[in-house]
């Protein structure tokens, strides 16, 4: 079973929205996070998704869900205090029905871009490596401070830089997230992290520059570009 947690958790503050969180602001007719569950929502290998949203948002959402047909979409929880925390009570929900060896795929729901391919070759990847992380080359040099001093240049070559979705085997995401809680560390900057921290091996998937995440204004004028340009790829065959 192949299972993905969209965190729907952020407020937006960086996005200067004072009206909506980001992930509800609205292009071409859609909600942002519409645009972005259409991609799972069609995908043939999935077979669940789980929300975590912002707990005063959540009518909100599950309205936009009946509206757009969300079918697969089989439960939205209340978000944490931190990414982390929402993202256990995402995968404490998909636990109540999906099997401990199932897939699940972590995903941001400020992240519209992600595609067919990259979705099968994550699923593809955890079931024969436990894990898949989705990884793009770095463009620019890569420089390590102390303070305002560089003290080292990485070679660029070997420098990537860590997107979603962030895959794992679900039992062994769920567990890793339960020592966590119990050792204190709450405040994990990803799965990823998290995963390493207790031990996993993380292996990658490729995806691609236009898989963005929407934070800030310039991001969302970025994603406005890029959808005419898969627009029109598909309207005159580009």
């Amino acid at each position: 079973m192949n299972n993905v947690l969209i965190f729907a958790g952020g407020s937006g503050s960086r996005m200067n929205s004072r009206s909506k969180p980001k992930q509800f602001l609205s292009l071409y007719g859609k909600e942002i996070i519409i645009h972005t569950l259409e991609n799972f929502q069609k995908h043939p290998e999935i077979d669940n998704i789980v929300i975590a949203c912002i707990k005063d948002w959540i009518p909100y959402l599950e309205k936009l869900l009946s509206q757009y047909g969300m079918t697969k979409v089989r439960a939205v929880v209340p978000g944490g205090e931190t990414g982390q925390q929402s993202i256990y009570n995402g995968l404490r929900a998909i636990a109540g029905f999906a099997p401990a060896d199932s897939v699940v795929l972590v995903h941001d729901g400020v992240r519209p871009f992600v595609t067919e391919t990259l979705i099968s070759d994550c699923i593809r990847s955890v079931k024969e490596k436990g894990s898949a992380i989705t990884v793009v080359p770095a463009q620019e040099t890569i420089v390590e401070l102390d303070g305002s001093k560089i003290c080292s240049i990485k070679d660029r070559s070997r420098c990537f830089h860590a997107k979603a979705p962030q895959c794992f085997i679900l039992g062994q995401l769920t567990e890793a997230h339960e020592k966590a809680i119990a050792d204190g560390n709450t405040n994990m900057i990803d799965s990823a992290s998290l995963m390493q921290h207790y031990g996993h091996e993380l292996f990658v998937v490729y995806g691609t520059a236009d898989n963005i995440k929407i934070t800030t204004p310039a991001d969302f004028y970025t994603f406005r570009a890029l959808y005419d340009v898969r627009e029109n790829q598909q309207i005159f065959g580009l």
